[in-house]
Parts: structure tokens; sequence; C-alpha cells
């Protein structure tokens, strides 16, 4: 794997990905042209992994509050936990489409927890983050059956599902529900192109799903930076149309002005699909965004210092 330095603010890794937007969108093309489905084929691709799977364990009652485990075959007990949030505008998306993701996780030693969360119109904010809460709370209780540590416990989300993943690692309200402390309990935390500032990126649906919301303040996950906030990674793509990477940006400048701890990367010719694709091999073989995560999950996101005054 290419190794690309660090800027301050943003990683620009133009001269690792230059071209590879075109050899993606060309292999891209030529799976349309065989009318396969992209989803279809990472994950049948995924099912060929050196993992092991465990479907559908319930943290809640009903059928969208039940989540996926992928952990490693081979590997020491004591793996860091990663819970994964897809995204998909609150409205949409399910646990088994993302089994590459828990699949990419597992094969280089990380326990992937995928769960499914209720969505509108079901639900409208907060519904969604307490569904979240919850699976993070069996996810602490449960690590140590599939061989993972409890205190090594990272939050990933991509799109929506980062949006939900800064909530619950910044606002403290949402983790309290369940008994637990951000900065005690969550060692760190990945936002994929993560809409976080709500503006007219996510499109209509943000009055839908965020009606009941007392304020716009009480929804936005800068409103709740604190210097004593999980560690933070927060990845976008430069060509993102669907959540602007500016959203990144900021959220990013907003964590390091007040002493928080957060490291970006950028990437030149990813969109916002692309960046979740670059979990497989078929779509990540230019984008080392998988190898960034789990650096971070490794290297930086380590367990917190946390004591009794911390948590009253």
């Amino acid at each position: 794997m290419a190794r690309h330095a660090r800027s301050a603010e943003i990683i620009d890794v133009g001269a690792l990905v230059r071209g590879a937007g075109g050899a993606i969108a060309a292999v891209a093309l030529f799976f349309g042209a065989l009318a396969i489905d992209p989803a279809g084929l990472v994950n049948g691709v995924a099912a060929f992994g050196d993992y092991s799977s465990h479907s559908s364990f319930a943290y809640g009652e009903g059928a969208r509050r039940t989540l996926d485990v992928y952990r490693p075959v081979h590997g020491a007990l004591g793996a860091p936990v990663a819970v994964f949030f897809y995204g998909g505008g609150w409205n949409s998306g399910k646990k088994e489409d993302y089994r590459f993701v828990g699949a990419a996780l597992a094969e280089r030693g990380v326990i992937a927890i995928i769960p499914d969360y209720r969505i509108y119109p079901e639900v409208r904010f907060p519904s969604f983050l307490e569904d979240a809460a919850q699976a993070v709370r069996w996810s602490k209780d449960n690590a140590a059956n599939f061989g993972g540590d409890p205190n090594r416990l990272i939050l990933i989300g991509h799109s929506a599902g980062a949006y939900m993943a800064a909530m619950l690692a910044l606002d403290p309200r949402w983790l309290a529900t369940v008994g637990l402390v951000p900065q005690c309990d969550i060692t760190g935390w990945v936002g994929l192109a993560g809409p976080y500032d709500l503006s007219p990126d996510v499109g209509d649906r943000r009055h839908a799903v965020f009606e009941s919301a007392k304020d716009e303040g009480s929804v936005r996950p800068d409103a709740f930076v604190d210097p004593k906030s999980p560690p933070a990674l927060l990845i976008a793509g430069a060509d993102d149309t669907t959540v602007r990477p500016q959203n990144t940006v900021d959220l990013a400048r907003r964590i390091r002005g007040v002493g928080g701890r957060v490291e970006t990367s950028i990437y030149p010719g990813m969109g916002h699909r692309t960046l979740i694709g670059a979990f497989s091999p078929i779509f990540g073989f230019r984008f080392p965004v998988l190898h960034d995560v789990t650096n971070f999950v490794f290297t930086r996101a380590s367990r917190q210092a946390c004591g009794s005054a911390d948590r009253s």
C-alpha cells in the first residue's frame, strides 16, 4: 500500500489516485452493460472472504432492530469492535447490502457489527439515533462473546450513517439513554461523507425527517463539539455531488478549533458511492480508504482515560 503524507487539515492523495476515477467508471460501465448489480457483485465477492458472520441478533423489538456480526477467523482475542451505520437518507437501506463492509473490516482483524435501524416514514428524528444507541449498547455488552474488546469500541458511518455516528460521538444525550458516555465508552469514530451541516444536501427529506426537532442547533453535530469528544477520522470524496465535502472540512475545522482530535482525508476523483465502494477490492484498488480506516482503528482510536467524574 502506498504511503501518503498528512497535512494539518486535509490529506491530498491526488498523486496516488489520479486516473482512478476513470478506471472505476469503466469498471462500472462494464458491469452495467452486463446487467450486473454492483451491490450484488461486491457482496458476492465478499462471500468468499476469510471471516465468519452471524446474522440478525435482536438489540430491540421489531424487524429493523437487528444486527449482523462479522468476525475475523484468525486473530488474537481482544480485537477492536466497529459498529457501522449505513446511509440511505434515513429512508432506505438494509444491513445485508453492506456485507462487503463487514467482511473487509473482519478480514483486517476488526469485529464489525452492522445494525438495521428504523427509517422514515415509520419514524422521524430522533428515533433512528435512539436505535443506533441501543445497537451500540448491545455491541459493548456482547463484544467479548465474539472475541472483541468492549473497551475498544469504534463508530463508523457512511452518509446518513456518518451523521448518526457523529451525533452519538459528539452529543452525549443519545448514548446516555443506554447508560454510556461517549468520552468513556467510544474510543473513536469515522465519518464517511457525512451531511453534518444538514444543508439542502439531503434534499426535501430534511424537513420531513427532522420536522420534530425543536431547532436546527439540536440536530447539528457541530453544536456539540467538545475537546473531550472521542477522536475522529473524517473522509470525503472531492467529487461528491450528493453530500458536499465542505461538510467534512467544516466539521473538522470546528473540532480542531476547540482543541479536539481529528484527522481528515479528501480524495480527488472520488464520489459519494465510490467512497463506500472502496471497501471492496473491486472498486478500492486505487483508493486507500479501507487502509486509512483500519489504520485509525488500530493506531489512533485507543482506550480512553475516563474516571468516575467523567460518568457523572
